[in-house]
Formats: structure tokens, C-alpha cells, sequence
């Protein structure tokens, strides 16, 4: 009787098989069906090498710890862009250019927003030139082994590329001006065609037929600043801003929009046209709307498209590559002076840097707050002095009337 013999298979895979299957030399076949053993399954385990393991908690407590200060840094610089601006006047136009400003300035650097956010990157570099200088000193005095070389380069690459860095920052910082001027300019005319909007609607609408509307109207037109300051700065409760200007039904109105600057337009507009006015009149009014659109149009360009990213990156990156390798170019020039050094670079560049990056975004550093009270103390104003002028100048027509005959000569 022959005799089978199994031969064991080799797999050139990277799965790992498993079986409980055995092998075995059957000695004789059997007719019956009941004595064959019936098939075993393979089980196949897949050990997958591209999922890493969750980081540990021993991994997670060290990037808490790093991100401590930055996260300090970024929460001092968002508590500062949140803090009010104030209209300067004479007094503060005099201490602005105080010669004790230099003095005052300086005292109050540990307060300055711009001077903490950069404490993260300077703390930064200035270490990683500590650790430069103790490699370098210690391969100096040997206490390495002679392979270890010391770490230092020519000075030429950073003075041809100091020019470079010099325009990146001066461009970046000019660009983010330009962007803070413009803001500043659609903030004026937004504020110059509120006021001449509600000028207009007080001295040329009737208050004998159109009083309720005509005091809606203006408050729609105070209305407005406070919607469009809302809407371009973050964090502000617009329920809070506007509930001492609008009427609570119209305040309702504003809320459920999803652009309450525009909504408040369409208030306004209507309002126009329900007013019992000459065309001619109507269609005055209704120009000085345009100055509204305009500054919504401009806002929203500067808030949804900043200097373009391809720049501020490559500012960043020459500047972060700068400092990394600045404790190596003045190692030989420099030795341990290279940690001062880096420190006064690095505070100076990046401070430059990080202004530019605050007015890009222009709207925080405008007074905002500032603008819509004056728009409101001005309409207000204007409405308590309208009523006075108008019965002053009626009672110096009645009096001229009464000094005056009918025919023109004074009477006796």
C-alpha cells in the first residue's frame, strides 16, 4: 500500500497565519465516510504597521507643557485686540508727543500686547543659541570627543541676504498699513453719509405727517455703525450693542437676518419710500445710501481677504531660518555674546513682524465703539437742537413781520 507524505509550504508574505490544522500521514484509506476528518479553517491575523499608537500620557502631559506659554502668549494678544480704542482729543494729542514718551514707552513694555505675543518665539531661539554656544564651548575645551566639530560659518550669506530680510519686513509691514487705511477711510465715509443722512431726513421731512416713521428712520440710520461694527469684529453681542437703539420688534427683525447690516439697509429703504416726500426728495435720500454698500463692500474684502499667505509664510520662514542659524554665523566673531545677540535680533524682527500681522486685520485697531457713540450723540443732538433753531428762526420772522407794514415801510 503506498504510503502519502505531506510537504510543508513555505509563504513568502508579510501576513502572519495561523492554524490548529495538523498534518498527518494517513497509513490507509478508509471506505467509509464517518472516518474522514472533516477540514479545518485557517485563521489569518493582519498586523497593519501604518497605525501608530495613541500618544501616552506621559506624551500628552510634555505638549501641554510646551504649549503652556504660547497659549498664554496667544490669550494676552486676543485680550488685547478686544480692548477698546479710545478718539484722541487735544490732551491726548499732547502726551502723544510728550518728550517723555520714550520713557513712558518703555516703562510699559511688560503691559505691551505686540512685546508679550513675541515671548514664545524669542524664548525659543535665544535657548537654541544657549545649546549652539555650550556645544561649541565644550568641543573647545575638548570635553567631547575630537570628531564632535564646532559649529560655525562665514558671515557672507547673511550679508548678502540681510537686504533680503530688510524689504520682506518693510513690505510686510507697509502692506498691512495700507489695508489698516483703507479700513479707516470706509469707516469715514460710513460715519460722514451717517450723519448726512440723518441731516437730511431731520431738515427735510414734515413732522406734521411723518413724525412716527421719521423717528424710526433714525434710529434705523443709528442703527446702522453699531450693525456693521458687529459685523466685522469678533466677539460682540449685537443684541446687547443695539437693544438701546432699536425698538424690540425691529430689534427681532435684525437678530433672525443672517447679514444685519443689509437688513437695516432695507429698513431704511423702506422707510424712504413710505414717506410722504417729492420724488426728487426720495430719490436724494435714497443716494446716500450707496455710501453704506460701499463701506459693507470694503469691510468685508479686508476681513474675508487678507495680504496674500504665500508672503507671510515665506516672511516667517526666512525669519525663523535666520535666527536658527545666526548663534553659528557669529559664533567665531561673537562666542558667547551670540545669546544676547540672538535675543536682540530676535526681539527686534519679530516685533516688526508681529505688527504688521495685528493691523492687517484693521478693524480691532479702530474705535469703533468710539465712532457709533459720537454718530449716536450726534443725531441726538442734532434732534434736541433742530426743535430750538427751528422756533428761534420762526420767532425772528414774526418779529421782522411785526416791525414791517404791510407796504413796506416801518411802522411807528
Amino acid at each position: 500500500m503506498s504510503q502519502t507524505t505531506t510537504n510543508p509550504i513555505k509563504l513568502n508574505t508579510n501576513l502572519s497565519l495561523s492554524s490548529n490544522f495538523t498534518p498527518k500521514t494517513f497509513l490507509k484509506l478508509q471506505p467509509t465516510l464517518s472516518s474522514i476528518s472533516k477540514p479545518k479553517t485557517l485563521s489569518f491575523k493582519i498586523h497593519s504597521s501604518s497605525q501608530s499608537p495613541p500618544p501616552s500620557s506621559h506624551d500628552q502631559t510634555l505638549i501641554s507643557i510646551l504649549r503652556t506659554i504660547p497659549d498664554w502668549a496667544d490669550r494676552v494678544q486676543e485680550r488685547g485686540m478686544r480692548q477698546k480704542r479710545t478718539l484722541y482729543d487735544h490732551d491726548k494729542w499732547i502726551q502723544h508727543r510728550s518728550s517723555l514718551r520714550h520713557l513712558r514707552h518703555f516703562l510699559s513694555s511688560l503691559s505691551s500686547r505686540v512685546i508679550l505675543s513675541l515671548v514664545p518665539p524669542v524664548i525659543a531661539f535665544t535657548s537654541f543659541a544657549a545649546i549652539i554656544a555650550s556645544y561649541n564651548s565644550a568641543v573647545s575645551f575638548h570635553w567631547l570627543p575630537g570628531f564632535f566639530p564646532v559649529l560655525k560659518a562665514s558671515t557672507l550669506p547673511y550679508q548678502l541676504t540681510a537686504p533680503a530680510l530688510a524689504l520682506l519686513l518693510v513690505f510686510r509691514t507697509e502692506a498691512s498699513y495700507s489695508r489698516f487705511e483703507e479700513g479707516r477711510k470706509a469707516w469715514m465715509k460710513v460715519i460722514a453719509g451717517t450723519n448726512d443722512l440723518a441731516r437730511q431726513v431731520l431738515s427735510g421731512v414734515d413732522n406734521s405727517v411723518n413724525a412716527p416713521l421719521k423717528r424710526a428712520l433714525l434710529q434705523y440710520i443709528m442703527a446702522f455703525p453699531v450693525a456693521l461694527k458687529c459685523h466685522v469684529t469678533y466677539g460682540l453681542d449685537v443684541r446687547q450693542e443695539l437693544q438701546n437703539v432699536l425698538e424690540v420688534d425691529d430689534l427681532a427683525i435684525v437678530l433672525n437676518s443672517k447679514h444685519r447690516p443689509r437688513c437695516i439697509i432695507e429698513f431704511i429703504s423702506q422707510s424712504l419710500q413710505l414717506l410722504k416726500l417729492e420724488e426728487s426728495r426720495r430719490n436724494t435720500l435714497e443716494s446716500k445710501i450707496s455710501c453704506f454698500h460701499e463701506g459693507i463692500g470694503v469691510c468685508e474684502q479686508l476681513l474675508g481677504i487678507p495680504i496674500p499667505l504665500s508672503y507671510t509664510r515665506l516672511t516667517s520662514r526666512f525669519l525663523v531660518l535666520w535666527h536658527l542659524t545666526l548663534p553659528i554665523i557669529l559664533w567665531d566673531d561673537c562666542h558667547w555674546i551670540v545669546v544676547p545677540a540672538t535675543f536682540i535680533s530676535a526681539a527686534s524682527l519679530f516685533c516688526i513682524e508681529e505688527v504688521g500681522v495685528l493691523i492687517e486685520e484693521p478693524f480691532p485697531m479702530l474705535a469703533l465703539d468710539e465712532l457709533c457713540k459720537l454718530v449716536h450723540n450726534n443725531i441726538h443732538e442734532a434732534i434736541a437742537t433742530d426743535k430750538i433753531i427751528h422756533a428761534q428762526l420762526t420767532a425772528k420772522m414774526r418779529n421782522h413781520s411785526k416791525e414791517h407794514s404791510p407796504n413796506g415801510r416801518p411802522s411807528s
